[in-house]
């Protein structure tokens, strides 16, 4: 069993960097929702961080509760006339409404108020994210080489093609490259498929068809990781290993540029799970972003922001997902309104919300799984 300096490590190694991690990101998410709904005229009831019973919190001069619950999970802004944190509209009191209060109400809010405060959550986790790489560009600037090949691993991939040491890797699939870690990056989220590596030897320019083999790597924190390798290798000798440094306004386009690498690699993602290029079991849930909160936590503020970043995209991503109970679901549903001319019946609505919420939960119990699974192995 865990003696008491067992247990206070582990709350202060792992519980702390996540609660704080995950209770900035939602708190962002939220305050999107607030600030352009109390902008859009609709009146806010609560604001709350965590789900469940209330720990602490205090009402402001609007009439808003703000609080700290038990369950740091996630939040949610419950404006006036919903039946609940999901923003369902209570109908029964809608319907019993002065025409004064359903006008502040947020059922009662012009369809594109509605879009908007609802889309600003998951636009404000983008921000974050590009906020928080601009500054650690502008202090820390980022460590690059270039995409310039020092050794070829035997019997790799990259070794079948017929790649060199000393070929510079210019192009994949024709998107330029830059860096060596663009090759990676690029590389990396594409096991078992084929790309085309545009390399120049000697002036010239050559298309080599290759296939990335799917390895299983181990960080350097002992987690298991599935990724695609074609098997390269660089040095500071012809990488010219160095830190660019950014202005502010350069650490913005950057930092916007690599919150966009982070989208784009979703989606690749999404794709090879669909498609079986990937396992499922590298979906994690809250216990493996713990575990990754504490991680990064050792490797200083730097890290730990980084990896609220790109969590901060997830967020936001996974929000605009045309589901019931979350953000893009109350889009999909406004987009049905802008073309038929009226909402969708309650009765409609009710069964997609069960449905959304049921899908939601079941995500969340998969992943959860999964964690465990990879704890327990």
């Amino acid at each position: 069993m865990l003696g008491l300096t067992g247990i206070l490590a582990f709350l202060t190694g792992y519980i702390v960097p996540f609660v704080l991690v995950l209770s900035l990101l939602v708190f962002v998410h939220e305050m999107g929702h607030y600030l352009v709904g109390r902008w859009s005229g609709i009146r806010i009831l609560a604001f709350s961080i965590g789900f469940g019973p209330e720990l602490v919190g205090f009402t402001d001069k609007h009439g808003t509760r703000w609080k700290l619950s038990l369950i740091p999970l996630g939040g949610y802004v419950r404006f006036f006339g919903d039946e609940d944190s999901s923003s369902k509209p209570d109908d029964d009191k809608l319907a019993a409404m002065s025409e004064e209060d359903r006008a502040r109400s947020f059922a009662g809010a012009k369809l594109w108020k509605r879009a908007a405060t609802v889309a600003a959550g998951p636009i404000a986790n983008f921000v974050l994210a590009i906020a928080i790489f601009a500054v650690l560009f502008s202090i820390y600037g980022r460590s690059v080489a270039d995409p310039v090949v020092a050794e070829v691993k035997q019997g790799s991939v990259a070794a079948e093609a017929g790649v060199a040491p000393g070929d510079l890797l210019i192009a994949i699939d024709g998107t330029k490259v830059e860096t060596f870690d663009d090759v990676r990056r690029y590389v990396s989220i594409r096991p078992e498929q084929r790309i085309i590596v545009t390399i120049e030897r000697n002036g010239e320019k050559l298309d080599v068809p290759m296939v990335p083999a799917r390895t299983d790597m181990t960080d350097q924190f002992g987690n298991k990781i599935e990724i695609g390798l074609i098997g390269i290798v660089t040095n500071q000798e012809v990488g010219h290993f160095r830190v660019q440094t950014y202005s502010p306004l350069a650490a913005v386009k950057e930092g916007t540029i690599q919150t966009w690498h982070i989208v784009t690699g979703t989606f690749k993602y999404i794709g090879n799970l669909i498609s079986g290029y990937m396992k499922p079991d590298q979906l994690g849930g809250p216990i493996r972003v713990a575990q990754a909160s504490g991680q990064m936590a050792t490797l200083g503020v730097a890290a730990l922001l980084q990896l609220a970043a790109v969590l901060s995209v997830s967020i936001g991503l996974l929000n605009l997902m045309p589901v019931p109970v979350l953000d893009g679901g109350h889009l999909m549903f406004y987009a049905i309104e802008a073309v038929r001319g009226k909402p969708l019946g309650s009765s409609a609505q009710d069964i997609a919300f069960r449905i959304g919420l049921a899908m939601v939960l079941s995500l969340m119990v998969f992943a959860t799984w999964n964690d465990i699974s990879a704890l327990i192995g």
